[in-house]
């Protein structure tokens, strides 16, 4: 069981909080400008971007090998073999979990499950009446502060720019919650016992929710969210930290399948976010992930995921290096790349990156990215009820359905799993200072948010040691056997904050 807070085991940590306004301990900047989702996809906001600089085709040249044909091949024979399984298996090829069984132990079967698929769902541990209050408790929030709510599309807001709810703060230091968080940073390991991340300590990253309603007609297609990936866009090429954790997939020839897509290691000094861009993640974050307030299914506006992790990974960071030498008239008509690999060749000159945009989100479509198949391989999520948890790998292609022909809402508070970092302890310390002042996220568009929204989220809020933890409002634990980097970021991390 997690410890609750006794009255006088409460008052230090109070008096604390109560202060933390004043104390300067923050790094990171949240003086992002005001927007919405939709600024981080070129797809909704920036049709008529710039072409990339000169320099990139640089780039591309500096990382080419010639053994990547190689790769090329085998990558896109297992592909088509991979999306045959999923276009059969469809819901099925997303692993499920009982909560229970995060209790007594998950098979390693389920393991290598999860992990090959890069996403799970976690079924039960929030009871369905605690996830519909959550729903109730926004619905009264956002009718009560209705003047200053922000949120996509502005004429009918489904996506908020909401981060700090007593709903939001009730379910991010949910017990089942923060079990299912520790099952899934257990999945995790690192490359070096030196390593500055804890896996086993998780802290909260304050995201949004989405309250979507029934479509009342078709228009809602271009409001989607396509297929795509949040842990930066060019930035997997272009900065150099980032670039090592895909390391063994630009080698060359075989190498690409040794490519551990669960080594925190590497990930430790990335930057996800190299132009300052709202709505991109700065921070490491293993898993993205929601939990349903709503029952919803397939058509009904849910998420879309690609369960093939490593495959498909392999695949968008090759891509950039070919083009097709070969069109084929497609079912409708329209002139479409051949998928067969002898009909691509290298392409050094051109300095796009197919989905790529300076400081936007990484994309993928058809045309982009054609032997995905992602009209076969990306599968909805299957029904979920109020209270189900959803994570995938901060690598797994999602998406969010373009229509929602189903006639309850589609609701969910955005909820992952990340690990205590000295970069995520840090931008825990200016997180906490925003939701103190009612103010968005700091990787998110900035503005007064909820500044002066009634009834929002306090410390006071958050009723237990662990959920106080999880917000940078009480001091970390350092686990019996914590490895020496966690054992010295949970020190750190304990002086950036207190």
């Amino acid at each position: 069981m997690l410890p609750v807070l006794t009255r006088s085991s409460r008052l230090r940590p109070i008096l604390i909080s109560r202060h933390l306004a004043t104390v300067a301990q923050a790094s990171i900047s949240s003086s992002k400008p005001e927007g919405s989702i939709a600024d981080v996809f070129a797809s909704l906001s920036d049709t008529n971007a710039e072409p990339f600089p000169a320099r990139f085709a640089d780039l591309k040249k500096k990382l080419w090998k010639d053994e990547l044909l190689e790769s090329w091949r085998q990558v896109l024979a297992d592909l088509n073999q991979e999306v045959e399984i999923i276009a059969q298996k469809q819901q099925e090829a997303i692993p499920e979990v009982a909560y229970s069984d995060l209790e007594k132990g998950v098979s390693p079967e389920k393991i290598a499950e999860i992990k090959k698929a890069g996403s799970v769902i976690v079924r039960g541990g929030v009871s369905k009446a605690e996830a519909l209050a959550w729903k109730q408790s926004v619905i009264e929030y956002t009718a009560a502060n209705k003047p200053l709510v922000r949120g996509f599309p502005a004429d009918d807001i489904q996506f908020f720019e909401l981060y700090n709810s007593v709903a939001q703060s009730s379910a991010r230091t949910h017990r089942s919650i923060l079990r299912a968080q520790e099952f899934l940073l257990s999945l995790w390991h690192t490359s070096s016992p030196a390593s500055l991340v804890s896996l086993k300590t998780p802290i909260s990253y304050f995201d949004r929710l989405r309250i979507r309603n029934p479509d009342l007609n078709d228009e809602w297609a271009v409001r989607g969210l396509g297929p795509h990936i949040d842990g930066g866009s060019i930035e997997h090429w272009e900065d150099h930290n980032l670039r090592k954790c895909f390391k063994e997939i630009l080698e060359g020839g075989s190498s690409w399948r040794l490519h551990d897509p669960y080594d925190a290691t590497p990930r430790l000094d990335a930057k996800h976010d190299l132009y300052g861009a709202p709505n991109k993640c700065s921070i490491f974050r293993p898993w993205q992930g929601w939990t349903s307030m709503s029952t919803t299914g397939p058509g009904e506006g849910t998420l879309r995921l690609l369960p093939m992790l490593s495959l498909a990974t392999s695949y968008m960071m090759l891509r950039p290096f070919f083009k097709p030498t070969r069109f084929i008239s497609s079912a409708d008509g329209k002139r479409a790349p051949s998928l067969e690999a002898d009909d691509w060749v290298p392409d050094l000159e051109d300095p796009e990156f197919p989905g790529s945009r300076l400081g936007k989100t990484q994309e993928m479509n058809v045309d982009t990215h054609p032997h995905l198949q992602l009209a076969r391989a990306m599968v909805s999520v299957p029904t979920v009820e109020p209270g189900d948890q959803v994570y995938w790998h901060c690598d797994c292609i999602h998406a969010v359905e373009s229509q929602h022909k189903g006639k309850g809402d589609s609701s969910v508070l955005y909820i992952p799993a990340v690990p205590l970092t000295m970069y995520n302890a840090r931008y825990l310390a200016n997180q906490r200072n925003a939701f103190l002042h009612g103010y968005p996220s700091p990787d998110f568009p900035g503005g007064e948010g909820e500044s002066r929204f009634t009834g929002r989220a306090t410390p006071e809020d958050i009723k237990t040691l662990a959920g106080r933890r999880l917000l940078g409002l009480a001091p970390f634990e350092t686990p019996a056997d914590a490895t020496e980097g966690a054992r010295k970021v949970i020190e750190e991390a304990n002086k950036i904050l207190f």
